[in-house]
């Protein structure tokens, strides 16, 4: 049987070979096994094979005595929401996210939205599949259950009506889940909306919904321009990221967004804890620190993320590839919450989002995330420590390797799934020397390997 599919985080894999109803309906008998749900929240994504694969998974999960409550069509998020809000054991969401279209996957979460990964259950599951199964007892039940209403009402919670003005804002659901949502909130929001790609579409009409890629940001970008948008934003399929585009149509790094979202909600709540990646940090650390917040760094992934925010109770976490976590979403990433918060700031600002980005950009510039394919990449990193620990202020271990000086700093990191070395470099208001060091870090990078 082949099991490829089960990765760190979740599941991922082509149709039918490595992901197809039959290993789905033995995936949601294990899963039941391995955790003991008997409640269990389903959904799918928009992709051609989600509704077959989550009713094979829903068959399994029933023969092994478990109640499935079928949301439908929806995001990951929503499955994180209902899983928490109605209390429920567990939920699965059928999706591939941004993988090619004849891809399928899964996310799985235990109760109160837990992320469900290889270190807490994921392998365990995974192991149990190929064994023999013995049907419960008692079947369990199926009943379909409308999530949208209660989600759009939570969504709508984290802004306040009352400052917001009319703004025309384009969004892009890359033909992915998020048009849906937009619509219901359209109707509780004094925003005009520029829908392009909206209708969910298996088929990917304009390509797989994914707007890290430089080639699909054009499309949006050119929108905002032409309509004279306040923003633009584009989501991935399952709309549990989303980026941003100011009102001169430019892409704006991850990074600086989170330090946005940290300050609009330190705003808020009038303090609190942050959880940021190590990747970049200082833009960060002073947005919260003058917001009268408490800055921590985690370990980059959505596991380590969710569960560093559980244990510091913290109100907000973000990472700069477009994650953002919220304490009274389950403490779960949201696609939708973020670009509330910020059309919420410019409502309230009455500032345009290049200028509330721009002064980050001046005080912090940072290179974006450059990915190297290395041979052997701890050889790599470890020389460049050795030679770049010299004279630092800090070495830190949290994720790779961090190294800071008093005018810049960067992170080295391996990729946990590609033989691929992560490099971002910032500096302090000094455009030129994280250029000069950013350059002088990938020659080194170069040299290292070709040595071998």
């Amino acid at each position: 049987m082949d099991l490829s599919c089960f990765k760190a985080y979740d599941l991922r894999g082509r149709v039918p070979d490595q992901l197809n109803p039959a290993l789905a309906e033995r995936i949601g008998r294990a899963y039941v096994e391995v955790t003991g749900a008997r409640k269990v929240i389903v959904g799918y994504d928009i992709r051609l094979s989600s509704p077959e694969i989550a009713e094979a998974l829903s068959s399994g999960l029933m023969a092994a005595g478990a109640d499935v409550f079928d949301i439908g069509l929806c995001g990951t998020e929503q499955v994180y929401f209902a899983t928490s809000h109605y209390k429920m054991d567990g939920g699965i969401m059928v999706t591939a996210s941004h993988n090619p279209k004849d891809h399928n996957g899964m996310k799985m979460v235990g109760p109160e939205s837990r992320p469900i990964s290889s270190d807490n259950g994921l392998n365990e599951i995974r192991d149990r599949v190929p064994e023999p199964f013995a049907d419960a007892p008692k079947q369990g039940s199926y009943e379909p259950l409308e999530v949208m209403s209660a989600y759009v009402d939570h969504l709508l919670g984290y802004v306040d009506a009352g400052v917001l003005t009319p703004l025309t804002i384009v969004c892009n659901a890359g033909n992915g889940g998020a048009g849906l949502v937009i619509d219901e909130l359209e109707q509780h929001l004094p925003f005009d909306f520029i829908k392009i790609h909206h209708q969910p579409d298996g088929h990917f009409p304009n390509g797989v919904p994914n707007p890290i890629l430089p080639e699909n940001r054009a499309v949006t970008a050119d929108a905002v321009i032409e309509q004279g948008a306040a923003m633009g934003i584009a989501w991935d399929g399952d709309y549990d990221r989303c980026f941003f585009f100011d009102e001169n149509g430019r892409f704006i790094e991850g990074y600086y967004i989170v330090g946005l979202l940290a300050d609009q909600f330190l705003r808020k709540t009038g303090g609190g804890k942050v959880i940021h990646d190590p990747r970049l940090t200082w833009n960060t650390l002073d947005l919260v620190k003058a917001a009268g917040g408490e800055a921590i760094e985690s370990k980059t992934g959505h596991a380590f993320i969710k569960q560093r925010m559980r244990d510091e109770d913290a109100v907000y976490g973000g990472e700069m590839s477009a994650h953002h976590y919220f304490r009274d979403f389950a403490y779960c990433d949201s696609g939708m919450i973020p670009w509330l918060l910020v059309a919420e700031r410019l409502c309230q600002s009455g500032q345009t989002l290049s200028s509330l980005i721009d002064a980050r950009i001046e005080a912090y510039p940072a290179s974006g995330e450059i990915n190297r394919t290395i041979d052997d990449p701890p050889k790599v990193i470890a020389a460049i420590e050795a030679k770049y620990s010299v004279g630092a202020k800090k070495v830190s271990h949290v994720d790779g390797v961090s190294i800071e000086f008093d005018d810049w700093r960067f992170n080295l990191r391996m990729s946990n799934t590609e033989p691929v070395v992560r490099l971002n470099v910032e500096s302090r208001a000094n455009i030129p020397l994280m250029e000069e060091k950013t350059e002088e870090l990938l020659s080194e990078m170069d040299r290292l390997n070709r040595e071998g």
